[in-house]
């Protein structure tokens, strides 16, 4: 079984460097190629991660390739990932943010489940907190109260509809079905992410993750395999400043154009 992840960096060199670290530190079980896809850093980090690689602070293991990608322009998450999806000859194929770290073969084990559940096309494990606390992410489809509630919580009387999103009314300690795979920690068979076309590229950040959930439902399901965990830092950009949560705003409106509306 061949392995491949990628992660996209925009700035912040050391955790990209980290992150990158720690998969090639415990994936040992399957031959894996790591690429990393700098969007091209206004603070350098493409070319400190290419001298990473050349000093060896990005040190290969066996049956592990690291590959360096510097783009000349911000195209976004989505078209950093896809760049190198003409390249995937893996497997299972990893999407992973800079801010994931692993603390086990996690990918290996991913890939193991899914290659017992070939009806299962995407995946995730459960994500923790650096701290260890877990994270409650959206588990169903994009609708527009629970968004509107993510940004404004002050909205008490739309908890609920939150609450559906984040799928508590279910056994989560489990293996459960899922509508919604997060962008920062997702497992795709590699040829169903070829077949689907990869990322939506009209999307430059946030809502692609929920897009391309759906994309992948269409050739099979999706699920959360809680028994497997990375650690993910979470920053939550779009819950800070203006220009993200415009963006996200933007991009769930193409989302619910494309998917239909859920309210």
């Amino acid at each position: 079984m061949k392995l491949s992840a990628c992660i996209v960096v925009y700035n912040g060199y050391d955790e990209a460097l980290k992150a990158a670290q720690t998969v090639l530190r415990f994936t040992r079980r399957h031959p894996l190629t790591l690429y990393l896809v700098d969007n091209a850093s206004p603070d350098g980090s493409g070319q400190k991660l290419e001298a990473a690689l050349r000093s060896g602070l990005l040190a290969a293991g066996e049956g592990q390739q690291v590959v360096v990608r510097c783009r000349t322009e911000n195209g976004g998450f989505g078209t950093g990932h896809n760049m190198v999806l003409p390249e995937l000859d893996s497997d299972y194929h990893f999407i992973l943010n800079p801010d994931i770290q692993l603390t086990a073969d996690t990918l290996s084990d991913l890939a193991d489940w899914m290659d017992q559940h070939p009806d299962v096309v995407m995946a995730r494990p459960a994500l923790v907190f650096p701290d260890g606390r877990p994270q409650q992410l959206p588990l169903r489809r994009c609708a527009l109260r629970p968004m509107v509630y993510r940004q404004l919580p002050a909205l008490r009387f739309w908890a609920k509809y939150n609450d559906a999103y984040l799928m508590k009314d279910k056994d989560l300690t489990r293996p459960t079905e899922i509508e919604f795979c997060t962008g920062s920690f997702s497992a795709v068979r590699t040829r169903t992410f070829r077949a689907v076309g990869g990322f939506d590229e009209k999307y430059f950040m946030y809502v692609e993750d929920a897009d391309l959930t759906q994309k992948m439902r269409t050739q099979g399901k999706a699920y959360l395999v809680p028994q497997f965990t990375a650690i993910h830092a979470w920053h939550r950009a779009a819950h800070r400043s203006l220009k993200p949560a415009l963006w996200q705003t933007g991009n769930l409106l193409r989302y619910f154009s494309k998917w239909g509306f859920r309210w």
